[in-house]
């Protein structure tokens, strides 16, 4: 069975983005003084096959990162191991990018090798979750390294359904689109030993509720907002 908290991990949605530019190496440090106990960011490949954390395949002048070696990408552009060493003392939910109809698709999984060695090497294997909506995807990392945490990603999928393939596959969590979430679909979830990650949650009434359902974590934009209505300040 999934590990029940008595509430919910707060996982700043690409850093604590509502306060800082996303996905930046400022947004991450800022999420932890704000309360977040882990953060959520995004990882994309470059050309010479480093992972940087992007959550577009383009920079936002049209540039294709996979196309664009890491020394030339901008300087706001963090590589994961920058990103997990301003993450130090929180848990990391690295989602990898790779998507069939994004620009920088890679059916052999290249970017699920190289977060998993970087991962290793850094010495985060147990504070780092690893999700994707691309289900070969975080399969290719969990067959990789059996000690990462994974999880698969769900927008607007049947979630009872996703529940049972993630549960099949052997992965430790399920990360639902908010509006999927009802408190039947967490117990039927947790019913299959995963856990339970909500994305992306700024309302407090909700996030009291979620956390009434047990849900095992919550996305947000705010963690300083999530932290006081868990703390009852809200």
């Amino acid at each position: 069975m999934a590990d029940r908290r008595a509430r919910p991990l707060i996982f700043a949605h690409r850093g604590a983005s509502a306060a800082a530019p996303e996905n930046t190496i400022e947004a991450f440090t800022l999420a932890r003084e704000l309360g977040a106990d882990g953060v959520e960011l995004d990882a994309r490949r470059t050309a010479d096959g480093h992972v940087v954390v992007h959550h577009d395949a383009h920079l936002p002048d049209g540039r294709l990162i996979v196309e664009l070696p890491a020394a030339a990408l901008p300087p706001s552009v963090a590589h994961l191991g920058e990103a997990l060493d301003a993450c130090t003392g929180m848990v990391v939910n690295v989602e990898i990018k790779n998507w069939p109809a994004d620009a920088d698709f890679d059916p052999t999984e290249a970017v699920a090798e190289a977060v998993v060695g970087l991962v290793a090497r850094a010495g985060w294997v147990d504070d780092v979750l690893v999700s994707s909506f691309h289900g070969p995807t975080v399969e290719r990392v969990a067959a990789l390294d059996t000690r990462l945490a994974t999880a698969l990603l769900v927008a607007r999928a049947d979630l009872a359904a996703a529940v049972e393939v993630a549960a099949a596959a052997g992965h430790t969590a399920v990360h639902p689109w908010d509006p999927l979430v009802t408190a039947e679909e967490v117990a039927a979830a947790h019913d299959r030993g995963l856990a339970v990650n909500v994305w992306t949650v700024d309302d407090p009434e909700r996030i009291r509720e979620l956390a009434g359902w047990g849900v095992d974590g919550v996305v947000t934009n705010v963690p300083d907002v999530a932290r006081r209505a868990l703390d009852g300040q809200l």
